[in-house]
């Protein structure tokens, strides 16, 4: 539908069409609304944003991309967005808020009338967004484990008016540390004399204020959980994550590492400008171009060795295509093992052991099949049929080594190993590949 009335809706605009651009916009989905603002230009999208009513307004910034909320909030009047702020669950609110700056985000806050609802966006912004504090919301259903259960369900109803989604029932102490979840079958299976505390199911999967987000995605996971508790360092119960802005945030950190790992310095996309685009990717290109040029003078120092053996040139793509590929498969499995919790970076020598075993099967199994090509080709004399086919053995063990222990060390060091699974493996498996390579023909000549 949009891509069919996107013109017409641009007409409306220019022509100030209200009544029927309010039409329209009444019978989409906030998220097409959305999709309908990252498609016009901005001046387009802020008219349409600001014709909106507030709830809908809340639920469109949403789901706008990054780029296209910071330009619309920017023209928007604070007044307006602290009266939409009030639609909105605290964390969207606060990952709204984390665009601006300090200015405005003071600006914005002085105009909500909640009280309560500015407090709890104030500490919220406070907490690392890449942690649970960063992340939850404050939108929860809790009870004293002490109510009985008529002022349990009194209780519950007065709090879900508030709320659009209910995951969990939390039953907190008369100090507020989280002591368990009510079942809400409970409610109808238990006696009515029985309190709270009899019921409820204790011990709950929780994490604390400063867990990674990526520790919660795990959790969360495990567990099959759709919502988890959030806990200050002394146990009181403070928010709780959904699984939905859970995996949201995993996979912006999924197409971070992604782009980190292809060579691409900050996170862009396809609509960015041409500067951004060019400023993220041009650096890595850079290095590979020195790397470039450190191979060319490399096989420069063996001019000899190439109008001996003029053969041996047809090889060099293969030496350093195949140190690059094994490099890089070593490296990600690595990434992903570290990514997953299925791989500790204590464990490096064991799994540079294990890495080791894979690397000399196929290291075999490679230099057996490109020596029988040579040995049919050039004949058993001949310098290329050895020199070869000892090359890459040594090219694919070195390569696969080098590609687990980088991002091992890495990730001890405390720096996102994604960076070792692009052009860094590559580029350094070139440059040693060529050496190896070199090294060997000088030594069987």
């Amino acid at each position: 539908m949009l891509s069919e009335n996107i013109e017409r809706i641009r007409d409306l605009i220019k022509a100030n069409d209200t009544n029927e651009l309010k039409s329209i916009l009444d019978q989409l989905h906030p998220a097409d609304i959305a999709e309908l603002c990252d498609e016009l230009e901005q001046e387009e999208a802020q008219y349409i944003y600001m014709l909106l009513e507030d709830e809908t307004a809340a639920d469109v910034i949403v789901e706008l991309d990054d780029e296209a909320r910071k330009e619309i909030l920017e023209t928007t009047p604070s007044e307006t967005i602290a009266k939409r702020l009030d639609y909105m669950d605290t964390d969207d609110a606060v990952e709204l808020m984390r665009d601006l700056d300090e200015n405005k985000q003071e600006e914005i806050l002085s105009h909500i009338e909640d009280i309560e609802q500015a407090g709890d966006i104030v500490d919220l912004l406070k907490y690392d967004e890449d942690t649970a504090g960063g992340l939850m919301g404050t939108e929860m259903v809790v009870v004293n484990e002490n109510l009985s259960m008529p002022e349990c369900l009194k209780e519950m109803r007065a709090q879900a008016e508030e709320m659009d989604e209910i995951y969990y029932v939390y039953v907190i102490d008369d100090e507020e540390r989280l002591r368990g979840v009510f079942p809400l079958k409970k409610m109808i299976t238990s006696p009515s004399v029985s309190k709270v505390k009899h019921v409820m199911k204790k011990d709950p999967i929780s994490v604390k204020v400063d867990t990674p987000i990526d520790e919660v995605a795990q959790i969360i996971e495990k567990y099959d959980l759709v919502a988890v508790p959030v806990v200050d360092s002394i146990g009181r119960l403070v928010g709780r994550i959904t699984v939905d802005d859970v995996m949201d945030e995993v996979r912006e950190q999924a197409e971070r590492e992604y782009q980190l790992a292809s060579g691409i310095s900050t996170d862009v996309e396809t609509d960015d400008n041409i500067v951004r685009q060019t400023t993220a990717r041009l650096p890595w290109l850079l290095i590979g171009m020195l790397g470039g040029i450190c191979n060319s003078m490399i096989l420069g120092n063996f001019d000899s060795v190439f109008l001996a053996h003029k053969e041996m040139a047809l090889y060099i793509p293969l030496i350093g295509g195949t140190g690059g590929n094994v490099g890089t498969q070593s490296s990600a499995l690595v990434v992903q093992g570290l990514a997953n919790n299925s791989l500790d970076a204590k464990h490096m020598f064991k799994q540079i052991a294990k890495e080791s075993v894979v690397a000399l099967v196929n290291a075999v199994i490679i230099s057996m099949l490109v020596y029988i090509y040579n040995f049919v080709r050039w004949g058993a004399t001949a310098t290329v049929t050895y020199s070869v086919s000892i090359s890459l053995f040594a090219v694919v063990m070195f390569a696969s080594i080098f590609g687990t222990l980088v991002p091992m060390i890495l990730e001890r060091l405390k720096i996102d190993p994604a960076i070792a699974t692009g052009p860094f493996i590559t580029i350094t498996n070139d440059i040693i590949g060529m050496l190896i390579y070199m090294g060997i023909t000088v030594m069987l000549s």
